[in-house]
């Protein structure tokens, strides 16, 4: 059984897409996961997969999701294994043991091209530093995530792919609780 880390975007933010963990982790539970677990309201799961993974699992649990619970939103999975690997290659290691409230790491659909991430770094406008490694892209917001003009949906249009995002410390937090299940 490999262990995995799945982000649902835009879930519990702003009165949208309001989901109850609870009924995200029976719904997981129901469909045949295993060692279930939730971390915050954002839609942070950790559980256990036997057969499916990748982009397989991710359509599976967007339809499944749709048809079970009403919720339309995209599901991002990796495996524990690549969630440790993206933590291990984070670019901005010093921001991220100084200030990791202030890194954001985003989980990618795809990953961009070249021309992408130099379009997103031309539309960038205040402080951030901006690395993009595969499918995930490291962001500093220097002067905090709230007041940057350099939202989620600008990253999306630029680089042409659905994102999600979770501060570093949700990031260490989940492959701590993702350790728990291997």
């Amino acid at each position: 059984m490999a262990t995995q880390i799945a982000l649902l975007r835009a879930v519990n933010v702003g009165g949208t897409k309001l989901v109850n963990m609870a009924e995200l982790r029976a719904f997981l539970i129901d469909v045949g996961f295993e060692g279930v677990q939730s971390w915050l309201q954002s839609g942070n799961l950790v559980f256990r997969s036997k057969e499916k993974n990748g982009a397989a699992l991710e359509s599976f649990l967007e339809k499944t999701a749709n048809r079970t619970l009403g919720l339309k939103t995209t599901f991002f999975v990796r495996t524990a294994e690549q969630w440790s690997a993206i933590i291990k290659r984070n670019p901005l290691p010093d921001e991220a043991r100084l200030d990791p409230t202030h890194l954001l790491m985003l989980i990618l659909k795809s990953a961009p091209t070249h021309q992408q991430v130099g379009s997103l770094r031309v539309a960038v406008s205040g402080p951030e530093i901006i690395e993009v490694i595969g499918r995930e892209a490291y962001i500093f917001y220097r002067a905090g995530i709230g007041k940057s003009r350099l939202t989620v949906r600008l990253i999306e249009t630029k680089l042409g792919t659905p994102a999600t995002g979770r501060n570093w410390n949700t990031v260490l937090k989940l492959e701590t609780l993702a350790a728990g299940l291997a």
